[in-house]
């Protein structure tokens, strides 16, 4: 599934951040279908930037699927109850037994708005006892089979994969380089608009373990700045396809349900 050919700059569909101040930087969003690197270190706020998307956009009646290697669905949910969000608003719908996915994808159906649909790997880890961890095609095969089957039964059109770190880990890559193109093949192929969670070391020059910032279509850098006694949270796109976008730095503050970016990066104005 090629990008779409559009008439006019203003035809090309955009998917909000859901940061206020930052969107309009952005042309209104990032383009529909890209692949999108988001990239920070540990406590940057890279997985509730990715969840805040998920949420308005299910609120707005759009379906997204967010699959966690790492971190279990309790600890998200919870994560997001605590930002605030209400879950009366949209369909949340949890799959941690690939046994009853079906009857799962089912219930985003039911309800008014749009959904948002957790994986829980860890969970169906514990539960496939016949995939070998030295077998490193197979955890990344039973990944993929998820995404193909939630985007044939669903019309799921964002897609987050939190973390690439513990993807690396859990897959096994032998040639990294080469199986990651792949990688980008398939997801370009299902047509999601997709966002890769990338965590790198503090102060890091690179923004991804191999080639995902070459590969990507995009790539939003969150980081942690140190100003006089306290901490500043900084986000910036570093590249962004198809977009006439602003590379400045901006502030990061998440408040009473929102993120906000503000002028002023390293040295806020006073």
């Amino acid at each position: 599934m090629g990008e779409e050919i559009v008439a006019r700059k203003e035809d090309i569909k955009r998917v909000k951040t859901y940061i206020d101040g930052f969107d309009e930087h952005l042309q209104g969003g990032i383009p529909a279908g890209h692949i999108t690197l988001i990239a920070g270190s540990a406590g940057t706020m890279k997985s509730s930037v990715c969840l805040n998307i998920m949420y308005n956009e299910a609120i707005n009646g759009r379906i997204g699927l967010y699959l966690s290697l790492e971190q279990s669905y309790s600890s998200l949910i919870n994560h997001m109850i605590n930002m605030g969000y209400d879950f009366q608003k949209i369909n949340l719908v949890v799959i941690k037994d690939l046994a009853k996915i079906h009857e799962s994808l089912a219930k985003t159906k039911s309800g008014n708005g749009g959904s948002l649909i957790i994986v829980d790997v860890g969970c169906i880890r514990k539960e496939i006892k016949e995939v070998k961890i030295d077998e490193n095609r197979s955890w990344l095969n039973v990944i993929k089979n998820i995404v193909k089957k939630v985007a044939a039964e669903v019309r799921c059109e964002l897609f987050v994969l939190d973390s690439m770190k513990a993807l690396y880990v859990l897959s096994k890559f032998k040639n990294p380089r080469i199986e990651l193109f792949y990688i980008f093949e398939f997801l370009r192929d299902i047509g999601m608009t997709t966002y890769l969670v990338s965590e790198i070391p503090p102060n890091s020059d690179s923004l991804g373990e191999y080639d995902e910032d070459f590969l990507s279509d995009g790539i939003i850098n969150i980081r942690l700045t140190p100003f006089r006694r306290n901490i500043v949270r900084e986000v910036r796109v570093v590249k962004m396809r198809t977009t006439n976008c602003n590379h400045d730095v901006f502030s990061l503050e998440f408040k009473d349900g929102r993120f906000k970016a503000l002028y002023g990066g390293q040295n806020p104005l006073l």
